[in-house]
C-alpha cells in the first residue's frame, strides 16, 4: 500500500470540437504511438488534448498524428482523440485512448486543423461544421 503524498493536478477537457453527441458513444478503442507525438506540439500540459486529428501508422497498427506528408500510414484521417488522455513520463510507453471515427466536427474549434485531404479521408463519416 503506497500511503505517500501525491500532488495530481486535473484540469477540463474541451470537448467544444465536438458539432453534436452522435458517434459519441460509439468511439473506437485505440493505443496512441507516443513516441509519434512532439511534446511541445501535442501535449506541451503533459495531456493529449481532445480533438487531436488521428491516422493509423501502418507498421504497428496504432495510432499517430495525422501528417498528410507522411508515407507511414498516418497520412490517412482515421479520426480524432475523443478525450483528453495523460501523457506518459517517457514516450516509449503506448496509451489507451478513444477515437471519434464519425460524427459531427466544429472544425474552427479542432486543437490542430485538418486540410482538404484529411477531410476527404473521413467524408461520409465525419462532418465538418
Amino acid at each position: 500500500m503506497d500511503l505517500s503524498i501525491r500532488t495530481e493536478n486535473f484540469a477540463n477537457d474541451d470537448q467544444s470540437w465536438l458539432g453534436s453527441a452522435h458517434g459519441t458513444d460509439a468511439t473506437r478503442t485505440i493505443t496512441l504511438d507516443t513516441s509519434a507525438f512532439t511534446s511541445g506540439t501535442h501535449y506541451p500540459d503533459g495531456y493529449f488534448k481532445s480533438g487531436i486529428p488521428l491516422g493509423k501508422i501502418t507498421a504497428s497498427g496504432k495510432y499517430g498524428p495525422y501528417n498528410d506528408a507522411a508515407a507511414d500510414g498516418t497520412e490517412v484521417l482515421a479520426g480524432f482523440l475523443f478525450c483528453a488522455v495523460d501523457a506518459p513520463s517517457v514516450n516509449t510507453i503506448d496509451v489507451g485512448a478513444a477515437m471519434l471515427d464519425h460524427g459531427r466536427v466544429v472544425e474552427s474549434k479542432l486543437p490542430i486543423a485538418v486540410n482538404a485531404n484529411g477531410k476527404a479521408d473521413v467524408a461520409g463519416r465525419i462532418i465538418f461544421a
